[in-house]
C-alpha cells in the first residue's frame, strides 16, 4: 500500500512540473520542411524527379490527383501557437505548371 501512494505522490508531481513557468516545453515539427530557398529553384516545366530532387518526397499525394502534390508544414513552439505553411504543386504532361500556397517562386513567403 505504501509503494502504491508513493508511486501516486510521485505521478502528481511530475505531472505537475509541466505548470511551472521555466520548464522546457519542446519544439514540435510534422510534414516537410519547406524554405524559400527551395521554392526559388522551382522553375514551370520541371520534370516530376527534379521538382522531388529539390522539395523532397511529397507529404501527401493524392490518388483521385496525381498531378497534385502537397507539401504541408506545422510548427509549435514550446507550447505557443501552432503555425501552418502550405505549397501546392501541380503537374501536367509530367511537368511542373503552377504552384500555390503560403510560398511563391522568386518572392518572399506570403
Amino acid at each position: 500500500m505504501r509503494k502504491f501512494l508513493v508511486s501516486i505522490a510521485a505521478s502528481l508531481l511530475i505531472a505537475g512540473c509541466t505548470e511551472f513557468p521555466g520548464v522546457h516545453k519542446i519544439d514540435i515539427p510534422q510534414g516537410n520542411v519547406v524554405t524559400q530557398e527551395m521554392v526559388d529553384k522551382l522553375q514551370p516545366g520541371m520534370t516530376r524527379n527534379q521538382v522531388r530532387y529539390v522539395m523532397g518526397t511529397p507529404l501527401v499525394t493524392d490518388t483521385f490527383s496525381p498531378d497534385r502534390w502537397d507539401y504541408i508544414y506545422s510548427m509549435r513552439k514550446g507550447g505557443e501557437k501552432r503555425t501552418q505553411k502550405t505549397l501546392s504543386l501541380y503537374f501536367k504532361d509530367d511537368r511542373l505548371e503552377r504552384v500555390s500556397g503560403d510560398y511563391r517562386p522568386g518572392g518572399a513567403a506570403q
